[in-house]
């Protein structure tokens, strides 16, 4: 036996030989220090693994085409077939019903035409004073109401008629925006969004419907704009869709989520014309 005084070039290593399997010097297992493992098992592990690594990120209805198709998908969700072909909800309240069938009054329909201006009033003076930096980016966007609706009253006032006080359904969803406006923006952009793109489409429907019962055949300031509306409503579309590009998923589900309310605080005020 070498001693520690024995030069290394001196020491002489004995060969012990290992038994060979299949030419492999570790015998049947390659790697002695693990467990055996047979091949397919391991290819199985890897498969796994990948198709778990690999799964495809959630996409919500609507998503590809920008966040304001996530906004009308779930709107759209909550009318009734009669309202939308795409419309889910059953058909309970009156103004649901088709507006053929309704039965409105001069009175109630006042009554909605300054709830309304009261809405777009608050509206319009929250994105005006922008508390949120990215509200600038609704202001003048040509969709505007509060003014027009002001000439329509102003009209219904010279036929003699007298000029109603906002009443509670108004009241309380301007109250509602305002707190929401500061407290809330991605929820306060639904309801920015459900107004006046539905009023740009059902609510047009409705105001002829309503002045053909009511106002022979009048067209109310209300439903007019300057310019093409499919263009302004498409200008308003790329600047939602910019705003959105800037949240979180959670921010935008967040948005989604206050479609029903808005549709309620909506529904209360139009139900108004057939009071």
């Amino acid at each position: 036996m070498a001693s520690l005084s024995t030069p290394i070039s001196q020491i002489t290593l004995k060969s012990t030989k290992i038994p060979k399997f299949n030419n492999n010097p570790f015998g049947r297992n390659p790697n002695p220090i693990f467990p055996k493992f047979s091949y397919h098992k391991k290819m199985s592990v890897a498969i796994v693994a990948a198709t778990t690594a690999e799964k495809p990120k959630k996409r919500y209805p609507g998503e590809a085409k920008g966040f304001v198709e996530e906004m009308r998908f779930v709107a759209m969700k909550l009318h009734t077939r009669d309202q939308a072909k795409e419309g889910e909800k059953e058909t309970k309240e009156p103004e649901e019903k088709p507006v053929a069938k309704w039965e409105p009054s001069v009175d109630g329909y006042l009554k909605f035409l300054v709830d309304s201006k009261l809405v777009y009033d608050t509206l319009e003076r929250i994105v005006e004073k922008a508390a949120v930096p990215f509200y600038s980016e609704f202001k003048n966007t040509g969709l505007e109401r509060s003014e027009r609706l002001a000439k329509d009253l102003e009209w219904f006032k010279q036929q003699g008629y007298s000029i109603p006080e906002p009443s509670s359904p108004g009241v309380e969803y301007a109250c509602y925006l305002e707190e929401l406006s500061k407290m809330d923006p991605q929820a306060f952009v639904c309801h920015f969004y459900n107004i006046y793109f539905a009023h740009s489409a059902g609510g047009r429907m409705i105001g002829r419907k309503v002045a053909e019962k009511i106002l022979n055949n009048k067209e109310l300031e209300f439903y007019k704009w300057d310019g093409d509306l499919s263009q302004l409503l498409q200008s308003v579309r790329e600047k939602l869709n910019r705003v959105a590009e800037n949240w979180t998923r959670e921010e935008k589900n967040h948005c989604l989520q206050e479609t029903e309310k808005s549709f309620k605080y909506s529904g209360d005020i139009l139900r108004l014309i057939l009071s």
